[in-house]
């Protein structure tokens, strides 16, 4: 279950630098930190399957991309989200010595869990789409299917692909990935 913390409200900048001596991670909404769960094994080996598929587009396009798991995308004055896998511009990882928190990402994933499919269907949905964020995936394994929201004139369009479907990416256009080998990783 996703908790909110009983702390007082924060600043952006008070989340950038907020350490309660545990190894958790947090979400910061309208100021107030949102502890995530642990991930499952299934969640964790999709997330390991599309670093590696989306790292090796990045290495045959030859693209000053990097992909990562665990850093935050700021969405708002106070709120930043922890997607799943993000896809960002190698530069924004120049300085090693700040809050692995950045302004944009070129793909964002989420892979739903019970306490977070609102989030990611809705609340995520709309944030990315306001930040500029140009293609965003939600893995729902329950629902067995893979939604692709690219931005359209500042308006997400979407694709879900089920099963043997080739998921469709405008970033990646030779993935040539099916719903099943992502569920399945």
């Amino acid at each position: 279950m996703t908790q909110t913390t009983t702390k007082t409200q924060l600043t952006f900048e008070e989340y950038l630098t907020y350490d309660d001596g545990t190894d958790n991670s947090y979400e910061l909404e309208d100021g107030e930190l949102i502890l995530m769960n642990p991930p499952t094994f299934r969640h964790a080996l999709i997330v390991h399957f599309l670093i590696d598929a989306f790292g090796t587009q990045i290495r045959q396009l030859s693209l000053p991309w990097i992909t990562l798991s665990g850093i935050g995308v700021r969405t708002s004055v106070n709120r930043s989200r922890i997607p799943d896998v993000c896809v960002i511009n190698r530069e924004q990882v120049a300085n090693l010595d700040v809050s692995a928190v950045i302004e944009l990402a070129i793909i964002a994933v989420e892979i739903v869990s019970p306490e977070s499919r609102t989030r990611d269907y809705r609340f995520k949905r709309s944030e990315y789409s306001v930040v500029g964020i140009p293609e965003y995936w939600i893995v729902d394994p329950v629902g067995q299917k893979v939604t692709v929201l690219t931005l359209v004139e500042g308006f997400y369009e979407q694709v879900e692909f089920r099963g043997n479907e080739t998921i469709v990416s405008q970033t990646f256009p030779e993935l040539g990935l099916t719903v099943e080998q992502v569920l399945q990783a």
